[in-house]
């Protein structure tokens, strides 16, 4: 790693080996576990479920944050890249459908690496890159060719629901220019199976509805759809869960309504999204949170 660190947006610009930036963490890969997960959409998590390393720290640092306990850093195992490996390949002997790389976006100097060797080593399964989207354009080129699918965010297209949640009101340029370069590398969507089609390759976008920001994630859609069209899936997503660190927010501290996340897919299908996916009701509980418990780690 850099030893002036610049690979988000943030480019807090310090040494990782002696201090932390925003994300929370130094220059030691951080994870704090490694399993299969069964919650993701049907074409990630499948029959045998997703091979998911959820790696600590987070550069965005969202106050609403469902997985709080590891995006401040203060939860996690410091490995080495030869036992990343060696998890990677652990994983695919498990039956994953295929590695999912939860929040990495500040390890990239290291997965770079890491997955060239796991590839070398015998790993056939698709890799994805899960991510808030908070993601310089020339990092992400780093993984061009190690990354099957991406499974990006795109949080908000207001800037200042993005200041006011994550401190970071250039979220909405980003994410744009970020998700543009996934679809660059990966710019067709395919699947494998057919009782249950699994994504090999493409991106895949998912939107957490906020309560109260129904207009913000129409937008959101909307760009989506007339800048990507057919290109891309869509994932709307209502399992927003207000957990106790998100009080200073009294906006933020109810579950999303039901008839609203329905008058937002009603939305999505008015203006033309077929590739999609939607959730049910009681989706929004602690319980979907996984534990961290370094579970194969």
């Amino acid at each position: 790693m850099t030893n002036q660190c610049t690979l988000c947006p943030r480019e807090c610009r310090v040494g990782r080996e002696y201090i932390t930036g925003v994300c929370g963490v130094g220059n030691k890969l951080k994870v704090a576990r490694a399993a299969l997960h069964f919650w993701e959409e049907p074409c990630i998590s499948g029959t045998k479920g997703s091979g998911t390393v959820f790696f600590s720290g987070c550069s965005l640092q969202c106050v609403y944050c469902q997985n709080r306990q590891i995006a401040t850093g203060e939860i996690g195992k410091e490995i080495t890249s030869e036992r990343l490996v060696e998890i990677f390949l652990q994983l695919q002997e498990r039956g994953a459908h295929n590695i999912n790389l939860v929040t990495p976006g500040h390890y990239v100097d290291a997965l770079v690496p890491a997955l060239k060797q796991a590839k070398e080593q015998g790993l056939t399964i698709p890799v994805v890159y899960n991510t808030g989207s908070y993601e310089k354009v020339e990092s992400l080129r780093k993984l061009e060719g190690l990354v099957d699918v991406y499974l990006p965010d795109f949080k908000y297209y207001d800037g200042s629901l993005a200041k006011r949640y994550s401190k970071a009101p250039d979220y909405p340029e980003v994410a744009k220019a970020a998700i543009a370069e996934m679809v660059r590398q990966q710019p067709e969507c395919t699947f494998a199976g057919e009782e249950h089609p699994l994504m090999t390759r493409g991106v895949l976008v998912r939107h957490l509805m906020l309560p109260g920001c129904m207009e913000d994630s129409k937008t959101v859609l909307k760009y989506l759809y007339e800048t990507y069209e057919d290109q891309i899936y869509i994932s709307i997503m209502s399992q927003y869960t207000p957990l106790s660190h998100v009080a200073d927010y009294p906006e933020l501290c109810t579950k999303v309504d039901r008839e609203e996340y329905d008058c937002l897919v009603d939305y999505a299908i008015e203006i033309g999204i077929e590739n999609g996916f939607i959730q049910e009701e009681d989706v929004a509980e602690e319980s979907f949170i996984p534990a961290f418990d370094y579970e194969g780690v």
